[in-house]
């Protein structure tokens, strides 16, 4: 109940923008009751009909980490402020979220998020294992990517196959299961390119941001700052690199 209040609040500060980017009184208290009862419960054994609660309340956890920043303005933000260990702590939450998946299985049958199965295999559908099929040809050359490319010989392969899979579609056909393809690409050597702020890294994150903010309510949240703190980051400490300029505002192939 609390993680779900702690959404709806959110909701209607990105409807009505009247507190700007900072979060309400009243999200606060849920977000950190909902947090305090999902420790407590985490502590004991968990029993079947305290899996769906479980699964939900990490849901909505992990889209109040990723919707609320903790900077207002692009110069405060991540990458562009000076690091610390809150750098992309809306990915640990994802990650602690999944981590719960076997144990509470929101696809058995008795589960109430079995209505979300068509979501959940989008999520979980498997990316190319070699190649640059499907990607545009100016996003496998700023990855150095070719026709004989694997995830072993290349850090930035799923996620550029993950990026480009949304990078033509439509607005309105972007769902929040495609969009998670890109989140659950983010681990290993690419993590930890992308906590270093690599620019090719950034730049494949900067991507996902244009797309999928259009059509993502929680991810706009985010990339209101953290969109253009990318893109002045990647101006300010890698203007020679003209692959990666040309995807930036008045590039070659800037939107």
């Amino acid at each position: 109940m609390h993680a779900s209040l702690g959404v709806a609040f959110t909701y209607d500060r990105y409807l009505n923008n009247s507190l700007g980017c900072r979060r309400s009184l009243e999200e606060c208290y849920h977000w950190s009751q909902s947090t305090a009862i999902l420790n407590r419960r985490l502590k004991e054994p968990i029993e079947a009909k305290d899996k769906d609660a479980i699964w939900g309340t990490a849901a909505a956890l992990a889209i109040l980490t990723f919707s609320s920043p903790d900077a207002c303005t692009p110069e405060e933000s991540w990458p562009l402020r000076s690091s610390d260990h809150f750098d992309l702590d809306w990915l640990r939450m994802s990650q602690g979220k999944m981590s719960l998946w076997h144990i509470v299985n929101p696809l058995r049958p008795d589960s109430l998020f079995r209505v979300m199965a068509a979501t959940f295999a989008q999520m979980n559908s498997p990316l190319p294992e070699i190649g640059i099929d499907g990607m545009p040809r100016a996003v496998a050359t700023m990855c150095f990517l070719n026709d004989s490319s694997t995830p072993k010989s290349n850090p930035y392969f799923y996620a550029a196959h993950a990026v480009s899979q949304i990078l033509d579609l439509p607005d309105s056909e972007v769902t929040t299961g495609q969009t998670q393809i890109f989140t659950r690409s983010i681990n290993g050597a690419f993590e930890r390119l992308l906590r270093e702020r690599d620019p090719i890294a950034l730049l494949l994150l900067y991507l996902w941001y244009r797309k999928a903010r259009r059509s993502i309510w929680w991810i706009e949240l985010r990339a209101r700052v953290e969109c253009p703190s990318i893109c002045s980051y990647l101006r300010l400490y890698h203007k020679r690199n003209v692959s990666v300029q040309a995807f930036l505002p008045g590039g070659a192939l800037g939107d």
